[in-house]
C-alpha cells in the first residue's frame, strides 16, 4: 500500500505533497513531528528536530537546540512568535520570526512581523511585512533579545 508510491517517487516526501516546491534541503531534512491540515494548537509550542507544520499554531513557537529546523507548508499558518535556529517558510506567519541560522522564503511565504536572520533566501512572489533585520549568530544583541521575551 505504502511501498510502491515511497519507491516510485524516489523520496517519501515528495516536493508537492510538503507544500514547500523543489527544495532538496528538504527532502532531506528529518522531520520529528508533524503537524497535519486539518490540526490546530491553541498554546505555545516547544520542539527539537524538525517540525513540518501544515495546519495552524495559535501561540509562541521555539525550538530546543541547534539543529532544529521548522517546515511551514503553504498550507501551515502560525499566529505568535517564532524562534528557531533554521526555517522554510511557504505558509503564513503573523508574528516576529528569530532565526540564528537560515531563513527560506518560498513564493507563497507571507510573515507580518519583523524578521531577525543570520542568512536569508527569499523567492519572487515572497511578502515580508515588517522590518528585515540582519544579525550574526553570537551577535550578544540577539541573545538579549531571544532570552528577554522568554
Amino acid at each position: 500500500m505504502f511501498g510502491k508510491s515511497a519507491k516510485t517517487g524516489g523520496s517519501s516526501n515528495s516536493s508537492s505533497s510538503n507544500g514547500v516546491q523543489g527544495d532538496q534541503k528538504i527532502r532531506r531534512a528529518q522531520v520529528d513531528t508533524l503537524i497535519g491540515r486539518g490540526t490546530t494548537i491553541d498554546g505555545d509550542l516547544r520542539f527539537s528536530g524538525g517540525l513540518h507544520i501544515e495546519g495552524v499554531i495559535k501561540g509562541n513557537l521555539a525550538a530546543d537546540g541547534d539543529d532544529a529546523t521548522l517546515i511551514l507548508s503553504e498550507h501551515g499558518h502560525i499566529q505568535g512568535e517564532v524562534r528557531v535556529p533554521s526555517m522554510v517558510l511557504n505558509g503564513m506567519i503573523d508574528g516576529d520570526v528569530f532565526a540564528s541560522g537560515k531563513v527560506e522564503l518560498f513564493e507563497k511565504a507571507r510573515i507580518c512581523g519583523d524578521v531577525y536572520y543570520n542568512l536569508l533566501e527569499m523567492a519572487v512572489g515572497a511578502e515580508v511585512n515588517g522590518k528585515l533585520v540582519r544579525q550574526k549568530p553570537d551577535n550578544a544583541s540577539f541573545a538579549a533579545k531571544a532570552s528577554a521575551t522568554e
